[in-house]
């Protein structure tokens, strides 16, 4: 009667992390975006700095859709879990 409980490890078994090098460039891009428009509202030039704020948000969308497109190619399918007998 030696039953022995599953370990975590093999539920989820080591998965190979892709990196996308286009993700950390993407955050640069909207981190600098970002303080030039927060830079050129303090200024005063509050046209400039809403058109940059608006460019942040599509260099945004973009690098969180390179995060999702990145993980739904590289990425399996949600694993089923096992049953456990006595469930």
């Amino acid at each position: 009667m030696g039953s022995t409980e599953p370990s975590i490890e093999e539920f989820f078994p080591e998965k190979k992390r892709v990196k996308n090098p286009f993700v950390p460039i993407g955050a640069l891009m909207t981190a600098g975006v970002l303080t030039a428009g927060l830079i050129s509202f303090k200024r005063g030039n509050s046209k400039l700095g809403q058109k940059l704020m608006r460019a942040r948000v599509v260099v945004q969308g973009a690098t969180v859709a390179l995060m999702v497109g990145t993980a739904s190619y590289y990425g399996d399918s949600f694993p089923k879990f096992p049953k456990f007998p006595g469930f």
